[in-house]
């Protein structure tokens, strides 16, 4: 199997950090991969400026092979763009907020039921429902020990304005689409992607593949994921005939 760049997008707070662990495991087995630094905390900065930031990075990185574009939980939102604009032979959504075409992205939470979800799984699993966000309990409760302290301080702040503003157009084009979902993830409980991938992408293309992790599973659980990556990639090879 030859090398392949994996674009790589984080979610909320942008950070290109929040990959770091899946970059040495897919450099390590001889890919490329972009790690990309969003504007989140810019409150000047919308989806399409995401977008753009995304494609910036891809441009000064280059790429070798297939290029695999890897949108985790916020970027979804803006996967189908970047699917439009960049040559990627694969889109995988990890944890990812799947958009709806013509939806406001700050109505994404209420159009798919994530609340609801997400307090019947706290209910489930004797959590207060009501009790708040808190970072360590739905991002960070399955990190190793050693990164805890890392992943608080690499956590910036999410600007509101991409949820405020139409976001780009959620029609996807002719691309294979993988979704992924940890299945420790308290934030978008699987049963929930489930539900939401099935509705938005339809039956086929919204079949749900677990991984370990929660909703940090690139943090958590890089190898697994580094092999599903492969897998996924593996796939795309012409078979001989």
């Amino acid at each position: 199997m030859t090398g392949a760049t994996f674009v790589l997008v984080p979610g909320a707070g942008g950070s290109a950090w929040y990959w770091h662990r899946l970059v040495a495991e897919l450099t390590g087995r001889g890919h490329r991969a972009v790690a990309v630094e969003l504007p989140a905390q810019d409150n000047a900065a919308g989806l399409a400026e995401y977008a753009d930031a995304v494609l910036a990075a891809v441009t000064a990185a280059g790429r070798e092979g297939e290029l695999v574009l890897v949108a985790q939980s916020m970027a979804g939102l803006i996967a189908p763009e970047l699917a439009r604009r960049l040559p990627a032979s694969l889109v995988v959504l990890l944890n990812a907020m799947i958009p709806a075409p013509g939806e406001l992205p700050g109505a994404w939470w209420g159009n798919t039921g994530q609340d609801e979800a997400q307090r019947a799984m706290d209910r489930r699993e004797g959590r207060p429902a009501d009790a708040g966000f808190d970072p360590v309990t739905y991002f960070l409760h399955d990190l190793p020990p050693e990164l805890l302290d890392d992943a608080l301080a690499n956590a910036p702040k999410q600007s509101e304005t991409p949820f405020g503003r139409p976001g780009p157009d959620a029609t996807w084009p002719d691309v294979p689409i993988r979704v992924l979902a940890g299945r420790a993830d308290r934030f978008f409980p699987l049963e929930f992607q489930r539900r939401v991938a099935r509705e938005r992408l339809g039956a086929e293309v919204g079949a749900v593949v677990e991984v370990p992790g929660g909703h940090l599973a690139a943090l958590s659980y890089p190898a697994p994921l580094a092999d599903r990556l492969e897998q996924y990639l593996a796939e795309l090879a012409p078979h001989p005939v």
